[in-house]
């Protein structure tokens, strides 16, 4: 390399080396500056890797005080019999309606399991009442310690528009025995 460039005029050495030196920074700047950026997005996405193993790490350590708990409300709370599940709903309803002062004019009853834990009981009811009886008694119905909530709820006013038509959707949770949870946790585990 010596040799050509002692062979060329200086005019023509100033025109070589800066045709080297701009080839470079054109180089440079297609292949080399684009990735600057590199280094810190790799250390972004490696802290939060880290962040989320630690994370990972700390949720695996605290499964034994989860299961000890689970345990312990497990055990809480009365078990129903089955059988007994949509008979208490409609009897819970019923005397709630008439300490409300209005009578259910018709019931329909569904039931949907949702988990290994609880078994959701669906009663749709529909009743004629005025609003201050129909609201004190979903108030009522919340309030309570029977686990029944309000899943959909329609209301039209009656033609003299003095009570309430509504079409409501209660819906109760009653927990599964421990023996039957627990059942089903083994045959999950077999598989």
């Amino acid at each position: 390399m010596k040799k050509y460039l002692a062979q060329l005029r200086p005019v023509e050495r100033r025109l070589v080396v800066g045709v080297a030196v701009g080839l470079l920074i054109v180089l440079n700047w297609a292949f080399i500056w684009p990735h600057f950026s590199d280094y810190s997005n790799y250390r972004t996405r490696f802290d939060n890797a880290t962040l989320k193993l630690r994370n990972y790490q700390a949720a695996v350590a605290g499964i034994p005080d989860l299961q000890k708990k689970l345990k312990v409300f497990e055990n809480q709370g009365e078990v129903m019999a089955p059988e007994d599940q949509s008979i208490d709903l409609m009897r819970t309803i019923q005397n709630q309606a008439q300490t409300c002062g209005f009578a259910i004019q018709s019931f329909s009853r569904t039931t949907m399991q949702t988990n290994e834990f609880f078994v959701e009981q669906m009663q749709n009811i529909v009743v004629q009442a005025p609003e201050a009886n129909l609201v004190d008694f979903l108030y009522k119905l919340g309030s309570g310690s029977s686990m029944i909530r309000v899943f959909d709820l329609s209301l039209q006013p009656d033609q003299p528009h003095q009570r309430l038509n509504a079409d409501i959707r209660l819906v109760a949770s009653y927990q599964k025995s421990a023996k039957a949870a627990a059942a089903k946790n083994a045959n999950v585990k077999a598989k």
